[in-house]
C-alpha cells in the first residue's frame, strides 16, 4: 500500500551547510537508524521511524523515475547522489542532495542502504525542481504506477542524451552551478 502523506503545508524546512540527515536501511529500505537531524527534520520520533520503510517521508512531488534510477544504482552496487524532496510528518518539505551507497556483508552481498544528505545547492534546485515537474507531467500520463516510473525515467535518460552527459555528470554539473 503507497504511503500517504500528510496535508502539504507549502512551508520549506532547511537545516545548516555544515550538517548532516544521515539513515540506514535494510536491503528493502526499512529504516534502521536515523540521526538526530532526520529525527527532528522528518518530525517523526525515533519510534515512529526505525522499522517503517524509508518512503514514509516521500514528498508526492518527487518523480518515480529517479527512484527507480536510485533503486537500478543501488542493487547493483553502485552509489548515487540525487536531489530529493522529502515530506515531514505536519507537512513541511525539504530538499537534500543525496548520497546513497549500499552496505556490503561479509558474504559481499548488500546487507543494507546508507544515505548522507545534506542541504541543496539552492541554484541547483533552479534547474531540478522544473525537471522534475517535468517528469511528473509524463508519470500523469500513465495510471499504472509502475508505467509512470518507466515514463519518467525515459524521459529524463533522453534529457541526458540530449545533453550528451551521465546523470552522474549532470548531478555534479549542476551542483557546481555549471549547467
Amino acid at each position: 500500500m503507497a504511503n500517504q502523506p500528510p496535508p502539504l503545508t507549502g512551508r520549506e524546512q532547511t537545516f545548516s551547510d555544515t550538517q548532516l540527515i544521515v539513515t540506514k536501511t535494510d536491503p528493502k529500505g526499512i529504516i534502521e537508524y536515523a540521526n538526530e537531524l532526520f529525527i527532528k527534520v522528518s518530525g517523526y520520533s525515533e519510534e515512529e521511524l526505525l522499522g517503517k520503510p524509508h518512503n514514509m517521508i516521500r514528498h508526492p512531488d518527487m518523480p518515480r523515475g529517479v527512484f527507480k534510477l536510485l533503486w537500478e544504482s543501488i542493487s547493483s552496487k553502485r552509489e548515487l547522489y540525487a536531489y530529493v524532496v522529502n515530506c515531514s510528518k505536519n507537512g513541511d518539505h525539504y530538499w537534500v542532495l543525496a548520497h546513497i551507497t549500499p552496505s556490503f556483508g561479509s558474504n559481499g552481498e548488500i546487507s543494507g542502504y546508507h544515505s548522507s544528505r545534506r542541504a541543496p545547492n539552492r541554484k541547483a534546485l533552479d534547474v531540478i525542481i522544473p525537471l522534475y515537474k517535468q517528469m511528473k507531467d509524463e508519470e500523469a500520463k500513465y495510471s499504472n504506477p509502475k508505467e509512470a516510473a518507466q515514463a519518467s525515467f525515459n524521459f529524463l535518460r533522453r534529457i541526458l542524451e540530449e545533453k550528451g552527459t551521465t546523470y552522474e555528470k549532470f548531478i555534479y554539473a549542476i551542483e557546481l552551478n555549471k549547467n
